[in-house]
């Protein structure tokens, strides 16, 4: 897949590895050069793989990234492929150190006088898109925000399935008439938002979930805060509640959190309790008419300048392949460092996904507080994962695996690159909101929709998603920008993938250029000059974490 173009064959990662990444597909007896060193191939290495540097014995520490990311498990010989059966993972322990970390900052003259066109909202907070959404307090709902959905979607100018509605008729009237149905074709034409009747509102989110009844209490507490924190999104104009009336989270705890977290709120909201209506038909219509009304008021909000530090980017990687640490997250790391030196904050999450980096992560801490809660969460998260018979160190999905990811604590250096550089200003439990501008990281699993959740209720208005074997994956409140690790990917996959850092891997392009592309890009995105693709879809993907064991 991975053609010799002519270009790098391979590439070290940190000058103390002893594993060298392949760029290409790399045959079995070719012989590599690099930096004044050979070495004969003794298995195909496929691009994205690994090939170790020297002759080790069982037990020896394999470093990759600059950090300990597995232990082999066999002898095994220079020129040979890292396989799962020859290295298992491993990580160092870590703990605070004290360490005065110096950062060195981007330079940031290209930007600073840069703007982008954001909704203010009445308590300050800056959204990069205008949205009415829809909250449930209790998945019994869920049926009638699918009705209330296709409705406003379908009269309003929102609906994104009109070439398949308009594919199934063509298949229908083959069908009646006899036809071959091979000779119908889909149109491939995007869908237009040419027909919106509010042009200043972005889209009407609906936060579909299994949750409000049945759990245990405290699933519903943590949900409330959850609701809450999107209620005040930045993204957020105008809240719809749509209760029952009878479950554990009730409307009074939402609308007391909403207030916790945010005591200037002022945003349009409406509550429909299905016990307290005549009918659902009535309960309905008067959602729908009141959110009309609603859409009108919020419709007259227009987008203003903006300074770079009003904006809040989450980074997150999901689909990961070998390529992933190499281009993709560190060009992301680029683009955050860059814009935390420009002021605004920067949110890293996936704690299964920093495994094997946390003294790194914990030398950058701004203080021991900060850093001890840090090591508190990671402890304590993993013990629950071992309590059940899992762990960090089971978090490689099989495809990333398949694509030369074999141990966690390489996943984890790689992922933790798309954080970039700077010092560690706050560390957040899932659902506390980002207050301070800098890097934060932020408690959630790695599976990508709970983490993009988190996210979000973190506070991001725009979210970085590097991808390495494709992900579709979005958020109702946050745009999602899709960051294709290959060039291979980001044409097979267009539909879905927003940026390419395929020239990364090829020597077209440095971190440090992409980095700037991909600040470039969600300005853009910010200022709604370009959609991202998960935001085109309706890829409103939304999944509470409820604190069980979720990697």
């Amino acid at each position: 897949m991975f053609e010799n173009s002519g270009k790098r064959q391979v590439i070290r990662m940190h000058p103390n590895d002893n594993v060298l990444v392949a760029l290409i597909d790399l045959e079995k007896d070719v012989v590599v050069e690099f930096e004044n060193q050979t070495y004969l191939l003794l298995d195909k290495v496929k691009a994205k793989h690994k090939f170790y540097t020297s002759d080790l014995n069982a037990g020896a520490e394999i470093i990759m990234y600059g950090v300990l990311i597995g232990k082999v498990q066999t002898k095994v010989l220079k020129g040979s492929l890292m396989t799962t059966e020859n290295l298992k993972h491993a990580a160092e322990p870590y703990g605070y150190r004290g360490v005065a970390y110096q950062w060195q900052a981007p330079d940031i003259t290209k930007y600073r006088n840069t703007t982008f066109n954001g909704y203010y909202q009445n308590d300050g907070q800056v959204g990069t898109a205008n949205y009415w959404l829809f909250i449930p307090t209790v998945f019994c709902e869920n049926r009638n925000l699918d009705v209330i959905k296709e409705a406003l979607h379908n009269q309003l100018g929102y609906a994104v399935s009109d070439k398949y509605l308009r594919y199934t008729q063509d298949l229908l009237l083959a069908y009646q008439k006899g036809e071959n149905l091979e000779s119908v074709n889909i149109s491939l034409a995007p869908t237009s938002s040419i027909n919106r009747v509010f042009k200043n509102v972005d889209g009407i989110k609906f936060l579909n979930h299994q949750g409000g009844c049945g759990g245990t209490r405290q699933d519903a507490t943590t949900l409330s805060a959850l609701l809450a924190s999107y209620a005040n999104h930045p993204n957020v104009g105008g809240i719809t509640v749509l209760s029952l009336g009878c479950q554990h989270l009730q409307v009074q705890q939402l609308i007391h959190d909403i207030n916790i977290q945010n005591p200037l709120f002022e945003k349009p909201l409406f509550v429909f309790e299905q016990q307290e209506s005549e009918s659902e038909e009535q309960l309905i219509a008067n959602a729908i008419k009141h959110t009309f009304e609603g859409l009108i008021q919020i419709n007259l909000k227009e987008r203003k300048p903006v300074p770079l530090s009003k904006l809040t980017l989450g980074v997150k990687c999901g689909g990961s392949d070998g390529f992933s640490g190499v281009s993709a997250n560190p060009a992301v790391g680029y683009a955050a460092d860059l814009l935390v030196a420009l002021g605004g904050k920067v949110l890293l999450a996936e704690f299964p996904e920093l495994c094997g980096v946390e003294q790194n992560l914990i030398d950058r801490c701004v203080n021991e507080s900060i850093a001890q809660k840090f090591i508190n969460l990671m402890q304590s998260y993993d013990e629950l994962a071992h309590k059940v018979g899992s762990g960090f160190y089971m978090n490689p999905s099989p495809g990333n695996i398949k694509d030369g990811l074999i141990t966690d604590a390489m996943k984890s250096a790689g992922a933790a690159k798309k954080g970039g550089t700077a010092p560690v200003i706050d560390v957040l439990d899932y659902t506390e909101l980002a207050t301070k501008p800098g890097l934060s990281l932020v408690c959630t699993p790695g599976n990508d929709v709970e983490a993009t959740t988190g996210k979000a209720a973190a506070g991001a208005t725009l979210i970085l998603f590097t991808t390495g074997l494709g992900t579709p994956t979005g958020n109702p409140v946050c745009p999602v920008i899709k960051v294709a690790t290959n060039s291979v990917l980001a044409k097979k996959m267009s539909d879905i993938i927003d940026i390419d850092c395929g020239p990364v891997i090829s020597g077209a392009k440095t971190i440090e250029e992409m980095g700037e592309d991909i600040l470039d890009y969600c300005i853009k995105a910010a200022s709604g000059l370009i959609i991202p693709k998960a935001v085109q879809l309706n890829q409103d993907d939304f999944i509470p974490w409820k604190r069980g064991v979720s990697l």
